[in-house]
């Protein structure tokens, strides 16, 4: 078997990290790498020639996760472009939905990865810079009037993790609806969004 070319080690790292991002979100990162790589469809020994260790995979697949999830969030704000308030509501409303408590591998990664990087502090001071980012701009998207949109963030990101606990009982969706509830009236004052530091 020949040597695998430059063009397709790329792609293959790519597949690795993009695989990585939804499996760590959905399970954590205590996901084996053989486990993660029969996911990506690759042979553990590839691991290696990619990655100097599981440590830089976990740094990048959480910078792909917020990398990814900016560009969806940034399309929602650009569609509703001079409407901070209609933004705001529906990033509220996808953020607490059934489906998102249902879909955390392709989650947000502020509650994807929060567990893990609380428990394991040299990973969180390694990735430390792209999360504390990932949460200043979810915030800012929330902002409104004198209200930075810190508290409103905790309230999702704290719910949607509730929700996740009690799926498959009432309470779950019952969770949902008080954070929406509770941010919709928050949200009476409006304001431009904050500047983004990504």
């Amino acid at each position: 078997m020949g040597r695998v070319s430059q063009a397709q080690a790329q792609e293959n790292r790519q597949r690795v990290v993009a695989t990585a991002s939804r499996m760590f979100r959905e399970k954590g990162t205590a996901v084996s790498v053989a486990d993660l790589m029969k996911a990506a469809g690759l042979t553990h020994g590839g691991f290696h020639k990619q990655f100097a260790s599981k440590d830089d995979l976990v740094d990048e697949a959480i910078a792909h996760a917020f990398a990814e999830h900016a560009a969806h969030s940034a399309a929602t704000f650009e569609e509703r472009a001079g409407e901070h308030e209609a933004a705001r509501r529906t990033l509220i409303e996808q953020y607490l939905s059934v489906w998102h408590r249902d879909h955390a591998a392709d989650g947000c990664p502020v509650s994807g990865f929060a567990a893990d990087l609380g428990r394991e502090p040299d990973q969180a001071a390694r990735a430390r810079h792209v999360y504390i980012n990932g949460i200043r701009n979810r915030a800012a998207r929330l902002a409104t009037g004198d209200d930075d949109g810190m508290a409103q963030l905790c309230t999702m990101v704290g719910a949607l993790a509730l929700a996740r606990a009690t799926r498959g009982d009432p309470i779950s969706e019952e969770l949902l609806q008080a954070a929406r509830t509770a941010l919709a009236e928050s949200g009476t004052k409006q304001s431009e969004p904050q500047q983004r530091m990504d």
